[in-house]
């Protein structure tokens, strides 16, 4: 099979890849960090000349207006650093949000199912955010480094003593940074975690809001929601007591370091190796060289970057659905299953199922709960894909369709319809060609909802978030969407289950009228819908027990008992 690169496929490139995007910004920003420390660095020497000038009685003018210089300068581009650090966090955020949402469309149900809809919401926004902060952060590492070292190299040429003190602490400051970095990101790691439950939970509790509301629950799922919050309260505090441990010993160390510096250089004053404005200057220079606050807060950057990253990784290597490069010849939409098994969270739902549609026909899938008619049908319009075996639709494999073929082809109506658009025209015009208002209004008066659709407030241009409509009137502009739509294959899952018994029996007509070379499988739950097909295939334990029409399938007491004694012929 030849398979084509897909958008999604650039979307499982790793957040780690995010420095390089917007790399001029981002060099620009390390260029304008190094030079505000460069001329921080200078200012302690500009400083202590300007003082032994002036104790000296000579003129200082040119050195005065130096310092001042390099105190405005040290303003405008600390100003611009935080101006562009702003803005690369702001477009490297925006970037891995692209990558992740194009990622997670191609991959599809899966990714929900993996991680959940509130696990994944809080990954977009927070984890998505912190992982953007890394290619400032680390644009301004060298700035950061720059800082002690220049100053370290600056006390080494105002007198090499002055440099073997601060040398001498040195590697405990390392230390103290490779902790940080180590045990920052192990405990910021935990910590995501924790809310990613935190959200999950939320976002269940939102979608079944009325049946908590109903059951009298709304205390127990609110205690249900936050009881992860000690968790949440122990990590987090294990945050913070690791970055305040380190500034605390850091804050011990530095100073210790500052005043031996100092004191050496007062030695070195008394003996007269020194000036004033030298000792003026290594002080200011002990201070930069010790300056482990602003590398603490680096690495505490760069390490919740690296775990929100880590969490951005296990979303992208999800594999998202590759395609082929066929394209169907001309046919009546003939679907066939050979062996298809499926397995869904350890359990196999479907089990070696072969079963053939014939072009232009209508086939009910019927079975128990939980039989797979659902998955059955994913599977046939390639929502899904199969553990094993093949599906073909006029004799060509959906994996080896092209995205565009393959959605031009199957059209689906779903149980829920997500009704996605500005307005209700966009929202059952939304699919793979564009549509006229015509095609829309046909589709619409198909699907019985012309009517109802010309009564909101602004007919077909009302917004979707101000049309009050039912479960059935949803479904109803799903099945308009389906039908404009069309193709040589419509599935419907489950989609007429929301309806009265009168608007399923002209919209059923109307499915088998419309589209005569067409094929549609049909998900159903009722036997007046069954018997509306032209055969029904007969669901059970995986398998399929029985394929017929279904008036031969009601002698058989498995298959009427499928309907509940409610059912008739």
């Amino acid at each position: 099979m030849t398979t084509m690169t897909t958008p999604a496929a650039d979307a499982a490139t790793p957040p780690q890849s995010a420095p390089r995007f917007g790399g001029a910004r981002s060099a620009a920003l390390c260029l304008v960090g190094a030079a505000s420390t460069g001329a921080g660095l200078l200012l302690p020497a500009a400083l202590g000349r300007t003082l032994d000038l002036l104790l000296a009685h000579s003129p200082a003018t040119r050195w005065v207006l130096c310092c001042a210089g390099l105190v405005l300068l040290t303003v405008l581009l600390d100003a611009g650093e935080t101006v562009l650090g702003g803005t690369v966090d702001a477009r490297t955020t925006a970037w891995l949000r692209r990558r992740l949402t194009g990622h997670v469309l191609a991959v599809g149900p899966r990714a929900a199912a993996r991680f959940g809809p509130g696990d994944l919401v809080a990954r977009f926004v927070g984890n998505a955010s912190q992982a953007g902060t890394a290619p400032a952060a680390r644009a301004l590492l060298f700035a950061a480094f720059a800082g002690p070292v220049g100053g370290v190299v600056a006390l080494g040429l105002i007198d090499p003593w002055l440099a073997a003190v601060f040398l001498a602490g040195a590697p405990v400051l390392t230390l103290l940074l490779r902790g940080l970095a180590r045990d920052t990101t192990r405990c910021v790691a935990d910590y995501q975690r924790v809310q990613g439950r935190i959200a999950s939970a939320l976002t269940e509790a939102v979608a079944g809001h009325r049946t908590i509301e109903a059951a009298g629950r709304a205390r127990r799922e609110a205690a249900r929601i936050l009881r992860p919050l000690p968790d949440l309260s122990r990590a987090g505090c294990r945050m913070w007591r690791v970055q305040g441990r380190a500034a605390a010993q850091a804050s011990t160390v530095a100073p210790l370091l500052q005043l031996g510096i100092v004191a050496v250089a007062g030695l070195l004053l008394a003996r007269h190796r020194l000036s004033v404005g030298e000792v003026l200057a290594a002080s200011r220079y002990a201070v930069l060289a010790t300056g482990i606050g602003v590398l603490v807060g680096q690495f505490a950057t760069l390490a919740r970057a690296r775990a929100a990253a880590g969490r951005l990784d296990e979303v992208l290597s999800e594999p998202a659905t590759a395609y082929g490069d066929r394209r169907l010849l001309p046919g009546p939409g003939r679907l066939e299953l050979r062996g298809v098994t499926a397995r869904r969270g350890g359990r196999t739902v479907l089990d070696g199922v072969d079963l053939v549609v014939p072009g232009g026909t209508t086939l009910a899938l019927v079975g128990r709960s939980g039989t797979g008619k659902s998955l059955l049908a994913a599977l046939a319009g390639r929502l899904a894909d199969p553990d094993a075996g093949e599906i073909l639709l006029d004799g060509v494999p959906l994996r080896d369709l092209s995205h565009a073929e393959l959605r031009r082809a199957v059209g689906h109506a779903f149980e829920r319809p997500a009704l996605l658009g500005t307005t209700v025209e966009d929202a059952i015009a939304l699919g793979p060609r564009p549509l006229s208002p015509a095609a829309v209004r046909e589709a619409t008066r198909l699907a019985c909802a012309d009517d109802f659709v010309r009564r909101l407030p602004n007919g077909y241009a009302t917004r979707c978030a101000d049309a009050p409509r039912s479960g059935g009137e949803s479904q109803r502009l799903g099945l308009a969407r389906a039908f404009a739509h069309g193709g040589r294959l419509l599935i419907l899952d489950d989609a007429l289950s929301s309806l009265d018994t009168v608007t399923e029996a002209q919209i059923t007509d109307a499915l088998l009228a419309h589209g005569t070379h067409g094929t549609r499988l049909l998900v159903a739950h009722r036997a007046a819908t069954a018997a509306r097909a032209d055969a029904v295939a007969w669901l059970d334990g995986g398998r399929v027990r029985a394929v017929g029409t279904h008036a031969r399938l009601w002698r058989l007491a498995g298959y009427r008992a499928v309907f509940g004694d409610g059912g008739a012929a």
